[in-house]
Parts: structure tokens; sequence; C-alpha cells
């Protein structure tokens, strides 16, 4: 039985920077591409959250409208209807209406 092992060979005609040059190169695009914009993103997130005020019309996470009555540290107390308030969590309000795009009907 004969075994061929073939041998790669590192002086194959290649700079022996490319590799680590390569490394390099895609932690770069992966950089810019996924991290920064997430990043920047989550920064939007967290002020658009620290800016809510009383008044305001939010959505939640689960889909439900409503308008702040109170504002608190970690919470807030949302009207959903005449005299039906809900107290959910900072981190739970998605968005504003205002920012939806609206489905033509």
């Amino acid at each position: 039985m004969n075994i061929i092992f073939l041998e790669a060979s590192s002086n194959s005609g290649q700079n022996p920077y490319f590799t680590p040059i390569f490394f390099v190169l895609l932690i770069v695009v992966f950089y810019f591409f996924m991290i920064r914009p997430q990043m920047k993103r989550q920064k939007e997130v967290r002020k658009f959250r620290e800016g809510l005020q009383k008044g305001d019309k939010v959505i939640t996470a689960g889909g439900i409208y409503g308008k702040i009555t109170e504002v608190q540290d970690n919470h807030l107390i949302i009207e959903i209807d005449t005299n039906v308030r809900i107290k959910v969590d900072k981190a739970s309000v998605v968005a504003s209406p205002e920012d939806i795009p609206q489905q033509p009907k």
C-alpha cells in the first residue's frame, strides 16, 4: 500500500505578509459593515428612549399603541384606551407611530 503525502510549501510564490494582511482587511470590513452600523443603531435607540416624554405616542415591542402618561427611571405608564393604563419597561418601547411607514388602504 503506497501512501502519498502532499506537502504544502510555504514558499509557493506567495508573499509571506499576504495572510496577516488578509485577516486585518477582513476585520476592517466586518467593523465597517457590521459592527459600526449596529453600534450606531443602538445609540439612536438609546437616545430615543431617553428622550421619551409625557404625551408621546409610542408602540411597544408587543405591538401595543399608546400614549405616555408617566415616565420613571426604568418604566413607563402608557394609556392604551380611556382610563386603561399599563406599566411597561422602557426597553420594550420600539418606536413612535410616526416612524412606522403607513400601508396603503
